[in-house]
């Protein structure tokens, strides 16, 4: 069955033709945010202007609405507040202060003005998810030609043939529009590409080679060399694993890097807000966001995806949010973000890269 993108019910504001206009003050400076300030979620929320409900279209977490002069409604990071920004006033959610959250917009029977937070029940290592497989290959089969996927890759997909392989020909095949990742996950993809190891490990056998231990820290220092990752691929001429696969089919990728790289690549971001920045640029086209095998930027994706889209032609529709970790801890630190925005997989995430490699290029 071809998969269907459920239709956006908007709320219906009859009952609240009373609410008063949204207020604002001024961002008394740079970077901060006035006393009072609306902090947003991923759900769609809309604002009263000028006796108008307006959609804020580019939500996320915890960031300030600024009402700019053309009556657009942006939402801007506090840090990225200037001084006189508008910024929205309000810290209640049903019309009482001109803000309306709106939770349940993809759910018909819910798509009234009595929204409520419906958490996840919560998922483990235990729970079932030949369905969850079921229907994410239908989803990425949809998402290829109509949507924008992105995956957001820890390094354990680094060590293992298999996972490189699987993931490298989903890459080829069209099913990935982005790539998030770190040092390492790059670092030891290249290894693999040129070596056959990841941190001098076989990456078919797992046995360790002789000086291996170099051989992570030759890569970083043959890519600084080259100049960058897509210089050293031809240099090289690699063609094997996942950031091979993103050099041969343009797929852009951020390498955010953390105080214990090494090396690093010479595209990895150190700058922490600049590299915060360049992954929401490629967030922002995102309708499916697949997280694998990294707490650190799960969490952080996870925070700047909207629950919603809206596309160009106005349509609204979900954002489809996947954690997927061998840890419970880690997929249920996004259980709170609500059902509509994820779903939560404990597996291995080199076997969940399989099963769904072997669904989509049977």
């Amino acid at each position: 069955m071809a998969f269907q993108l459920p239709k956006y019910h908007a709320p219906d504001f009859t009952a609240l033709q009373t609410a008063p206009d949204a207020t604002t003050a001024p961002a008394p400076m740079d970077g901060v945010a006035p006393e009072g300030y609306h902090s947003t979620s991923m759900y769609p929320e809309y604002f009263k202007i000028n006796g108008e409900w307006k959609l804020a279209e580019e939500s996320r977490m915890d960031s300030s609405v600024v009402l700019r002069p053309d009556g657009r409604l942006d939402i801007v990071e506090n840090r990225n507040l200037r001084a006189g920004d508008r910024v929205v006033l309000g810290r209640t959610e049903r019309g009482e202060e001109g803000i309306y959250l709106h939770a349940h917009g993809f759910d018909a029977s819910c798509a009234d003005l009595n929204d409520q937070f419906v958490f996840r029940q919560g998922r483990s290592r235990e729970t079932s998810y030949a369905r969850d497989y079921d229907r994410l290959i239908q989803l990425l089969q949809h998402e290829r030609e109509h949507g924008n996927i992105v995956w957001v890759m820890g390094p354990a997909f680094a060590f293992d043939a298999d996972a490189r392989s699987a993931m490298s020909a989903l890459i080829r095949a069209g099913y990935c529009h982005g790539l998030l990742a770190g040092n390492a996950l790059a670092t030891h993809d290249l290894e693999g590409a040129l070596l056959k190891t990841a941190l001098g490990q076989d990456i078919y056998t797992q046995q360790s080679v002789p000086n291996g231990h170099y051989n992570h820290l030759d890569i970083c220092n043959r890519v600084r060399c080259c100049g960058s990752i897509p210089a050293f691929v031809k240099e090289y001429d690699l063609h094997d694993g996942i950031l091979c696969a993103c050099v041969e089919q343009n797929v852009p990728f951020v390498l955010a890097g953390s105080i214990r790289d090494d090396g690093p690549l010479p595209e990895v971001i150190g700058d922490v807000y600049a590299a915060q920045n360049a992954m929401r640029a490629v967030v922002k086209n995102a309708t499916t966001v697949i997280c694998l095998a990294t707490m650190l930027h799960t969490i952080a994706v996870g925070n700047m995806t909207p629950s919603f889209r809206v596309l160009p032609d106005g349509t609204i529709r979900p954002v489809y949010l996947y954690a997927v970790d061998a840890d419970e801890f880690v997929v249920n630190k996004l259980l709170d973000r609500g059902s509509l925005a994820a779903t939560t997989m404990v597996t291995n995430v080199q076997d969940f890269i399989w099963i769904v490699k072997d669904g989509l290029l049977k």
